[in-house]
């Protein structure tokens, strides 16, 4: 083998040796109480940092955005643009036209009446012209409209 490839060939191998350290055994662990003792509740997971909760909501939002833009000054489409919503009057932003049931609601939009809003549109506002949009998932949801709150004026 020529010396110019030998060089290569030794730098790969060492970096392949080194993505294949090994995992760790799990570790068993054994919780004693007494007969009639209630078992310790769970420890609660972490709430996720508000930057992960953020990128994770512009994620979860690509599906929206077949409908919404959410760019400053941006044009509406088939629904309006939600840059700013956040503080907004539902029915209100100029240049779009909502439905009776939006502009009527009374809502004005906080991440808590977004997160109603998008767990059951319909319910939430009767006779809304939005078709699509119920999120099953709370985490999802809160993530959404965590995104939504970040993009203000």
């Amino acid at each position: 083998m020529h010396r110019s490839a030998a060089i290569p060939a030794t730098a790969l191998a060492l970096i392949l040796a080194g993505c294949g350290s090994k995992a760790e055994a799990p570790v068993e662990q054994i919780v004693v109480r007494q007969p009639g003792q209630a078992a310790a509740p769970a420890p609660a997971a972490a709430a996720p940092a508000a930057g992960d909760l953020v990128a994770a909501g512009k994620a979860a939002f690509a599906v929206c955005a077949a409908c919404h833009s959410v760019e400053p000054g941006g044009a509406s489409g088939i629904a309006p643009n939600l840059h700013g919503v956040v503080g907004r009057a539902a029915g209100t932003l100029a240049g779009f036209t909502y439905s009776k049931a939006m502009t009527g609601s009374g809502i004005t939009w906080s991440e808590a009446e977004l997160q109603a809003f998008l767990a059951n549109p319909s319910a939430k506002v009767p006779g809304t012209a939005m078709a699509a949009g119920q999120v099953a998932d709370p985490q999802r949801r809160a993530a959404i409209a965590a995104y939504l709150a970040s993009l203000k004026n």
